[in-house]
């Protein structure tokens, strides 16, 4: 039961306990007992909303960027993975098999903050040999969420 709830919470984390009793055929106290123990063994780590920020009135931009590290003996990429993360930029960090070794997704008002921040920051780490960054243009889907609807004309604001 309790990889049913993670897998209905991670689709919509508005669900109460009783919405999703009432959808696995069970109680609704054994749901609210089930998520309280999943947040406490730390499988939900937290609940957020999937925001559309180009209809916010203050949206940001956001970059992707390819790290590669040199990792220290005995650590491997856990300490610069650990210092990465600790930026309030960056909204992911993840461990990569392929061409480079870490993806890091980061935030900033501008362009030019995004590259400020990786020029004055990222770069700067002493494992960090190289980074490339590249700018999202525009999201269509994030976190299993459409950000586009049917209607919308989906090449984007670019060619007006």
């Amino acid at each position: 039961m309790k990889y049913e709830i993670l897998k209905l919470l991670a689709r919509n984390a508005k669900y109460t306990a009783r919405d999703i009793a009432v959808m696995l055929g069970t109680g609704e106290d054994e749901v609210a007992a089930a998520i309280k123990q999943l947040e406490k063994d730390g499988f939900i780590r937290g609940y957020r909303a999937v925001v559309d920020w180009e209809k916010a009135e203050n949206p940001y931009v956001s970059a992707i960027i390819e790290i590669n590290v040199v990792p220290k003996a005995g650590l491997g990429f856990e300490e610069v993975a650990e210092k990465i993360m600790k930026y309030d930029e960056v909204e992911s960090v993840y461990l990569m098999s392929g061409v480079y070794d870490l993806n890091v997704v980061v935030k900033g008002k501008t362009l030019q903050d995004i590259a400020r921040f990786v020029a004055k920051e990222l770069a700067t780490i002493d494992s960090v040999t190289s980074t490339t960054t590249h700018f999202v243009m525009r999201r269509y889907k994030e976190m299993d969420v459409a950000l586009v609807g049917e209607n919308e004309d989906d090449r984007g604001q670019f060619w007006l």
